[in-house]
């Protein structure tokens, strides 16, 4: 599904006379996220209105204190398709400064939801704090609404023994709990990147991958070994492949962490400067450095073996 992305507040359209809004970071767009989108989507529809989610650009904590920023599990753009997928019409990714950092409250409800927006309706989560020192929560919300002609609700979000949110999905992942990752996501955990050249040692041990570095600030799974499935952007089949996360250790590491797929019987494929998406099912075992390649190479057959039997290959 097709979103329009506005990248701060000027570029919202002029004929954006109504919106029905959602507010958060979204980052991820896990199941706790999904629950205030379906919320806000039937709002938006009572109301006649289109879904506008708001996130912000960077995350604040990067701004406000750099060196506590979580990793990103989604850039912007993931989730503005993330977010259509849920039901989301537009999204504003309001560029986040020491300025925006600065606004009261009030002067956020006045600049993004009253001028910018012109909102009828807002659904945010029900711990949703904003504005300068977080001293804006959804009781403000409700009364500043009551004044400036729209209605402000909070969703109450039960992840059963763990809330959902974008810190324990990374939690998940520090891990390589990535199967616990996903029940909170509601999908794999993936990361996106173009396919780079590595030493080619792989192919020539007969288990050619693509390598994807992990980005700097993005969240990736621990080192070790994974069953998933490969896709090549925009619309590729899912292909099957045993997944490698760290720095190769048995041949003296690389600066890198990289994720390196090996698609599963398939070694006519030339994915180098391909855009794909790497998709985590299950962890079969962590990193290790092995004592010269036959050892090696009877580990990586028992990894792809482990891999057919988790995606039933």
């Amino acid at each position: 599904m097709l979103v329009t992305l506005w990248r701060s507040l000027d570029e919202i359209p002029d004929d954006v006379t109504c919106a029905a809004v959602t507010i958060g970071n979204f980052d991820g767009v896990h199941r706790g996220h999904l629950a205030v989108v379906r919320r806000a989507r039937t709002r938006a529809d009572e109301c006649g209105a289109p879904l506008v989610a708001v996130t912000f650009d960077p995350h604040p904590m990067a701004v406000l204190r750099p060196e506590h920023a979580p990793s990103a599990l989604t850039s912007v753009e993931e989730r503005a398709t993330l977010l259509a997928g849920a039901g989301v019409d537009h999204v504003l990714a309001l560029p986040f400064d020491r300025s925006v950092a600065g606004w009261s409250p009030q002067e956020f409800v006045d600049r993004v939801l009253v001028e910018g927006l012109h909102a009828c309706c807002v659904v945010v989560g029900a711990n949703f704090r904003f504005g300068h020192r977080a001293a804006g929560d959804v009781a403000f919300l409700r009364d500043a609404g009551e004044g400036q002609g729209f209605a402000a609700e909070g969703v109450e979000l039960d992840g059963g023994p763990q809330v959902w949110s974008s810190t324990y999905v990374r939690t998940c992942l520090e891990t390589g709990d990535v199967a616990g990752a996903a029940e909170a996501l509601g999908r794999p955990f993936t990361v996106t990147g173009i396919v780079t050249r590595g030493d080619r040692r792989g192919r020539e041990l007969g288990y050619p991958t693509a390598n994807v570095p992990t980005a700097d600030g993005r969240a990736a799974p621990a080192d070790g070994v994974y069953a998933g499935w490969l896709r090549v952007l925009p619309d590729g089949e899912p292909l099957p492949v045993a997944i490698s996360v760290g720095t190769n250790p048995t041949f003296s590491g690389t600066r890198e962490r990289r994720v390196e797929s090996y698609v599963l019987d398939r070694a006519d494929l030339d994915l180098y400067d391909r855009d794909v998406a790497v998709s985590f099912v299950e962890r079969l075992r962590g990193m290790v450095a092995f004592d010269g390649i036959e050892p090696l190479l009877e580990q990586m057959a028992d990894d792809v073996a482990r891999t057919r039997d988790v995606l039933g290959v």
